[in-house]
């Protein structure tokens, strides 16, 4: 263990809570029927999207401010560098206390989380677009705050936003009397996982911890598989609330030594899981928010009987995502695919593939064809949408035995990217 850093404890935790109190919503513990039934489990969901930024990160945000406000350590204002939710709860914070802040995010951003900043922060807060990735936005604010002498608020390796985030563990125990078997929380740089385990070891050590990461970036578990905080040469944004390069050396400390468990969960389950909690339990939620309920199918027979809990955090979707979630979800679920389609050129064809090559219900849903009056055949780019995936063997075979396949597109993943 790293002896230079300083780590956060239970007391800390404790005093943070007097610290954001009078702002910070005591959201809802809340159990899910559906899915208790589906896992034949106890759920519980933590309802951090209920939050008044719509996620955890003003819990930590607000106590790290706060404290710098207290102690007359802001005069040059302060700086963060954020995706999305915790540059929301640093402006509500700036404006909270009247403090000049500015704000890094990546250009990538979606617009619905620009504008909540500008609403939470108002005059008070200043966003600046840098990069494509909250690791670069990182680069640009630490360069501001070492220019202009602004206290840089880290997202999540500080030791007072690890304890702020802490205060959610506090709240979950007194809400749950009973002992809890599991929590899954989501894992982006590791703070809110690490102030959940200072809680936790402290008064329910039997408690496992699951902390969760998209597939494509799963930098807690590689460092943590490696043994050393360790930066991945590139990450998938898709789930851009935990898109994270690299995790903090204070949270890789913290959680190699704390974790029960760290998976990475495929970004078409949280796509599929997303539109579930929509549709089925009216809980509107990005993808970094529903990480935790979407490991549960990885975890089904550890936790079948037992007491569990998600941390579900936040809820800053883009209704403009729509489209590519619900995409991302046909596909992992082996309903949506795309082929490379070899047509007769003579009047006709199209009708022969649809009358011969679909089953009755498929669909088709994206066509890409120019005719070439110089040869036999054309290609064309065909989506197909299926009722269920167990239709998918026949529907291929039936195209191969017409002389219809040329090519298999959903294996190739640059292609799919231009599809999705």
């Amino acid at each position: 263990m790293n002896e230079t850093l300083t780590f956060p404890n239970l007391e800390a935790v404790k005093e943070a809570r007097k610290n954001i109190e009078d702002v910070v919503n005591y959201t809802p513990l809340q159990y899910n029927q559906r899915l208790s039934e589906k896992y034949e489990a106890h759920i519980f969901l933590k309802r951090e999207d209920l939050q008044l930024v719509r996620s955890y990160k003003l819990r930590g945000a607000y106590n790290k401010i706060k404290s710098l406000f207290d102690q007359g350590e802001i005069s040059a204002g302060i700086v963060c560098a954020s995706a999305g939710n915790h540059a929301q709860g640093v402006a509500f914070s700036c404006k909270q206390l009247q403090i000049k802040g500015t704000v890094f995010m990546p250009v990538t951003t979606p617009k619905q989380k620009l504008e909540q900043v500008e609403m939470f922060g108002g005059s008070f807060v200043e966003i600046r677009l840098v990069g494509d990735t909250f690791d670069a936005s990182k680069n640009a604010a630490l360069d501001f705050a070492k220019a202009f002498g602004a206290a840089f608020i880290h997202p999540f390796d500080d030791v007072q936003i690890i304890e702020g985030q802490g205060t959610l563990a506090l709240e979950i125990l007194e809400q749950q009397k009973e002992m809890l078997d599991y929590i899954f929380m989501p894992i982006g740089g590791g703070g809110l996982a690490s102030g959940i385990a200072t809680v936790f070891q402290e008064l329910s050590k039997d408690t496992q911890l699951i902390g969760v990461e998209p597939k494509g970036a799963p930098s807690m578990k590689i460092s943590i598989d490696n043994n050393v905080n360790t930066e991945l040469p590139e990450v998938d944004g898709f789930v851009d609330g935990a898109a994270v390069k690299r995790v903090g050396d204070l949270t890789f400390e913290i959680c190699k030594n704390a974790l029960s468990g760290c998976i990475p969960v495929d970004e078409g389950r949280v796509c599929d899981t997303i539109l579930q909690l929509y549709n089925k339990d009216a809980i509107v939620l990005e993808p970094a928010g529903a990480l935790s309920i979407s490991a549960l199918e990885q975890y089904r027979n550890l936790i079948k009987g037992k007491n569990v809990v998600c941390i579900v955090s936040g809820s800053n979707n883009d209704i403009t995502r729509m489209e590519e979630i619900k995409e991302r979800a046909l596909l992992y679920n082996g309903l949506k695919h795309y082929f490379m389609v070899k047509f007769p050129q003579r009047p006709g064809s199209l009708k022969d593939f649809v009358l011969n090559v679909l089953g009755p219900n498929d669909d088709i849903t994206h066509f890409e064809y120019t005719k070439k009056n110089s040869r036999e055949t054309a290609l064309a780019i065909v989506g197909i949408e299926l009722p269920d995936p167990s239709e998918f063997s026949g529907l291929q075979q039936r195209m191969q035995e017409l002389g219809y396949f040329k090519s298999y597109l959903n294996d190739n993943p640059d292609i799919l990217n231009m599809m999705v």
